[in-house]
């Protein structure tokens, strides 16, 4: 991997900002069983981050930005470092789909952004069962009800995502070719 320039520092900067505002401030809680859920903008964030900036310096900004919501949540600052490795891998996949060639752009974008949503959901779902579960010992029909509730919020998150983030990232990727050169 190659050094990190000042510039693509600050790209990483600006779009962990971009990923932690629309987390923190485009965002409907919805209380559930057990714990809460949100409907959030944060996501369209991580996605645009790995469409812009490509897997990695894309994936650290989405893990950055995400993080420090939940460091500056109470409600979710134990769960920190897995929303950074989470957001992490949601932008590192995207970024890896829709990052450097220029053929079947959209496509790409849209695979791109399916396939980093989805990773995201599997990966969320997954963690709050397992806690919920085996290290909260809560019964299987709880856990069920909570996930299900979750899933059903994750999949809107992750469609609103999707369908907002792919034209904005079409749109924008003319602007960062040009700024990156």
């Amino acid at each position: 991997m190659k050094k990190m320039t000042v510039r693509e520092i600050a790209r990483i900067g600006i779009m962990a900002a971009a990923v932690y505002v629309a987390s923190a401030f485009l965002q409907i809680p919805i209380p559930t069983a057990i714990d809460n859920t949100r409907l959030h903008m944060g996501n369209v964030m991580c996605l645009l981050s790995g469409m812009l900036l490509g897997p990695v310096w894309g994936g650290l900004a989405a893990g950055i930005g995400s993080m420090f919501f939940d460091l500056t949540n109470p409600a979710y600052i134990a769960s920190a470092p897995f929303t950074f490795l989470f957001k992490f891998v949601m932008a590192w996949i995207c970024g890896k789909i829709t990052f450097e060639q220029s053929q079947h752009l959209k496509k790409r974008y849209i695979s791109g952004g399916i396939c980093g949503a989805f990773s995201y959901v599997v990966l969320y779902l997954s963690k709050s069962f397992i806690e919920q579960r085996f290290v909260l010992e809560l019964p299987l029909s709880a856990v069920m009800l909570t996930t299900a509730q979750k899933a059903v919020v994750s999949g809107v998150n992750a469609v609103v995502a999707c369908l907002v983030a792919v034209p904005l990232g079409l749109t924008l990727r003319p602007v960062m070719v040009k700024i990156i050169k």
